[in-house]
């Protein structure tokens, strides 16, 4: 019942923000099975073998920053070097050097002795459509993943291949055949370290701006980028005794307003400035959040002089319809 703000607030994160705990239990375990299953090909002859200590849990799921409603599941799937792969860094990718495995099963690019990263992912397709559970498997858009759709649930796997290297980073598809450098247990930690200094509280935050943002109000920002520019806003606050949703929300609209304007860089030192927007839309960001900064303002001075409904409807504009009415007397 939102009689008060704070009420509506909870009731919001619960049944429109956060996914259901449910769905969320059922998910985490499809993501196991599927990953047994993986590991299961391991050793084939029409596959690969799988390091499996160094396979690595990433994306929105696995930091528990994900919305509702779940859509998709990311997960690297690691493959071992056998002693026999080598990398080669060049000026825009990375190069994996065949073994004698990958000449035969027709794996490298085309006159080279490259492992072509575009035709391990097929690999990977043509094992996963073996699997009974899943209704199809495809190349993702991107050519950096495997896409797997389920037959009996909403959302889908992204597979990534990868292979962890001696420099302690891993390599995984650029979408160009090639290989690029990544390391997500650096984003993994540091959205961990950040939300136990705020005393647990972050991820809740996060969700609701992604929420917001995923209103489309103005030019949509990227999933990342938004959990980057949110964590380094809180990287540099104290935590607080008392956390209220609404006044850090209202808040960090104010700082993103000013961060969206200046590059950001990526915390894992690997792709330089994550903010590609133009200065004309990093403005017409700015000027989107700026606004729906005022508007909070106006609802928490509402709600400072006692007026619970009129501060109710006024946080229903920033948030939308399915923000909870008022249904006091």
């Amino acid at each position: 019942m939102a009689t008060t703000v704070n009420n509506a607030f909870s009731e919001f994160m619960k049944d429109i923000v956060n996914l259901d705990p449910n769905k969320t239990s059922t998910a985490r375990s499809s993501r196991d099975n599927l990953i047994d299953n993986i590991n299961g090909f391991s050793g084939d002859d029409d596959f690969f073998d799988v390091y499996t200590d160094r396979n690595l849990k990433f994306g929105s799921f696995a930091r528990r920053t994900k919305i509702r409603e779940l859509d998709d599941i990311d997960q690297m799937i690691c493959l071992s070097a056998e002693g026999t792969r080598t990398y080669t860094e060049a000026t825009d990718c990375f190069y994996i050097n065949g073994n004698d495995d990958d000449k035969r099963n027709g794996l490298l690019t085309y006159g080279t002795n490259h492992l072509n990263s575009t035709k391990v992912i097929n690999r990977f397709i043509s094992k996963l459509s073996e699997l009974n559970d899943y209704s199809k498997a495809e190349m993702h858009k991107n050519y950096e993943a495997a896409t797997l759709k389920l037959k009996s649930y909403t959302w889908n796997f992204d597979i990534v291949p990868c292979f962890y290297t001696t420099g302690d980073f891993y390599l995984i598809p650029d979408g160009n055949g090639n290989w690029k450098k990544t390391d997500p247990r650096i984003d993994n930690s540091r959205t961990t370290e950040i939300n136990q200094k705020h005393n647990g509280n972050l991820l809740n935050l996060i969700r609701l701006v992604k929420y917001w943002n995923k209103r489309k109000v103005t030019l949509t920002i990227g999933s990342y980028l938004l959990e980057c520019m949110i964590l380094n806003i809180y990287d540099n606050k104290s935590g607080k005794e008392n956390w209220w949703i609404d006044l850090e929300f209202r808040d960090v609209l104010y700082g993103l307003s000013v961060a969206i304007k200046n590059d950001v860089d990526d915390p894992k030192g690997i792709q330089g400035n994550l903010n590609t927007f133009s200065s004309e839309d990093r403005e017409k960001i700015s000027t989107a959040l700026y606004n729906a900064y005022c508007k909070a303002c106006t609802a928490r001075q509402y709600e400072a002089d006692g007026k619970q409904k009129q501060a109710i409807e006024k946080w229903g504009e920033v948030l939308g319809p399915s923000f909870p009415e008022y249904t006091g007397k």
